[in-house]
């Protein structure tokens, strides 16, 4: 067999220095180390950051990771928590600003200056609306189909709610779009009615995954155009009171219950699922959530009512050694 100094100049470019921007799956042989190099991804990771000053599960959250927000949620007794709180990328100040109901199973968007604050049960189920400012909550309209146990995605003036548990009580499909001011019914519901599930996107291309079906809890995974939902490829590890970030082509899934606590984290490039060597200290669901795909955040969740907050960072392009092992 021929060795590769007596080939290399055929099909992989020799350089002096390796490239100052090189695009995924590129090689190259760097003459000076004589080392053959490429570049991939590098697997994503989960830190540890500052616990939340008020633990409960079945909160909400929005924002990113440097600029998160926290509200509502079950501090593991009666009554539901209105409290929220804002991460700054190290620690959790709590905000003078309290929802104007308390709830837990709500949904969060928006940013840590433009929340809003959908849904949720008190008990009862509520349809409740809330606009945070950055300083304090103002309620707005509510939704068409109240519900808890739902998710949202998208900015504050044009967010989108779907899924959830209406009074019932059971899984619903329902999907509304927010203007700012006032939800509007879609006519496409979600081709599988379910509560406790994760979004991502916006308004117009969101994606929806996970969730409970009335039965168990599931993988699917649905696309949403702006007036209707197409079923996609599945999580590969089903889960219910799950969360997620991202986009509809760039989103991650982390947390869940399918039986047991989940840790597993799994990330979607608009096609399908695949499943992260990476999973989080500390195995839980019903977390409030922040960020993309790239940079995300956890915090709060079951068993319990935990503080725990944890940063991920996603896989990345890595410039990496290529050797015969």
């Amino acid at each position: 067999m021929a060795e590769y100094i007596n080939i290399r100049g055929q099909s992989i470019e020799v350089v002096a220095s390796d490239p100052a921007n090189p695009t995924l799956g590129q090689i190259w042989y760097n003459s000076t180390s004589n080392t053959l190099k490429g570049e991939g991804y590098g697997a994503g990771s989960w830190a540890t950051g500052n616990n939340l000053n008020s633990g409960r599960r079945g909160l909400a959250g929005c924002g990113t990771q440097t600029a998160g927000l926290a509200f509502g949620g079950y501090p593991g007794s009666p009554p539901q928590s209105n409290a929220t709180e804002e991460y700054d990328g190290t620690n959790w100040v709590t905000s003078p600003g309290t929802l104007n109901t308390a709830r837990a199973g709500l949904a969060g968007t928006g940013t840590q200056t433009a929340g809003l604050a959908v849904g949720g049960g008190t008990p009862p189920v509520v349809g409740a609306t809330e606009e945070y400012n950055g300083t304090s909550w103002t309620n707005s309209n509510p939704l068409t189909t109240i519900r808890d146990i739902l998710t949202g995605t998208g900015p504050q003036t044009a967010a989108l709610a779907f899924g959830g548990r209406d009074t019932t009580p059971a899984p619903t499909g329902a999907t509304e779009s927010y203007d700012g001011n006032s939800w509007t019914a879609s006519a496409g519901s979600l081709n599988t009615a379910r509560s406790a599930l994760a979004g991502a996107g916006i308004q117009t291309a969101a994606l929806a995954f996970g969730g409970w079906d009335g039965t168990a809890a599931t993988g699917v995974t649905e696309e949403y155009d702006g007036s209707s939902w197409t079923s996609v490829n599945s999580l590969n590890t089903a889960r219910e009171n799950t969360s997620g970030a991202g986009t509809q082509t760039a989103a991650v899934a982390f947390a869940g219950y399918d039986g047991s606590y989940i840790a597993a984290t799994e990330e979607y490039d608009g096609t399908s699922w695949t499943t992260s060597p990476a999973s989080m200290s500390t195995a839980r669901s019903s977390v409030g959530r922040a960020g993309t795909q790239a940079s995300a955040l956890i915090f709060g969740g079951a068993p319990g009512a935990l503080t725990a907050t944890e940063e991920w960072t996603g896989a990345a392009p890595v410039t990496k050694t290529i050797t015969a092992s």
